[in-house]
């Protein structure tokens, strides 16, 4: 069956219920381009430093993130979007681990969710 490419397709995306944290990701000395791309300033004293990428289910949870993250380390907010569940943060490496590891640790343990493990590159 050959697919004809004009026509037009048709996409479904769906969310899966469920209470879960799905990408806990630390990226080390990232290159000023990423965050430009980001829409972060990289002139600013933490750039180069770390970014922390992390996704959740349900998507309102990223607010709560965002709180523990700036009360648990001296992290920056990038980024928190509680339509898509997306929250970035940046600072030092250490201050990111910290933040993320604190924030995987009170979704898990307070609110139950289901959590990754933090990946880093």
């Amino acid at each position: 069956m050959a697919i004809n490419m004009d026509e037009k397709q048709r996409i479904v995306q769906e969310l899966v219920p469920g209470k879960q944290v799905t990408l806990a990701h630390i990226i080390a000395n990232p290159d000023a381009v990423l965050y430009e791309k980001l829409g972060l300033d990289p002139r600013v004293e933490y750039a180069k430093s770390a970014i922390g990428i992390m996704t959740v289910s349900p998507a309102e949870t990223a607010i709560i993130m965002a709180d523990i993250a700036v009360k648990s380390s001296g992290v920056q907010l990038g980024f928190v979007d509680r339509f898509s569940g997306s929250l970035i943060i940046n600072g030092s490496v250490s201050e990111v681990e910290s933040a993320t590891g604190a924030i995987l640790a009170y979704v898990q343990d307070t609110l139950g969710y289901e959590v990754c493990s933090i990946t880093k590159t």
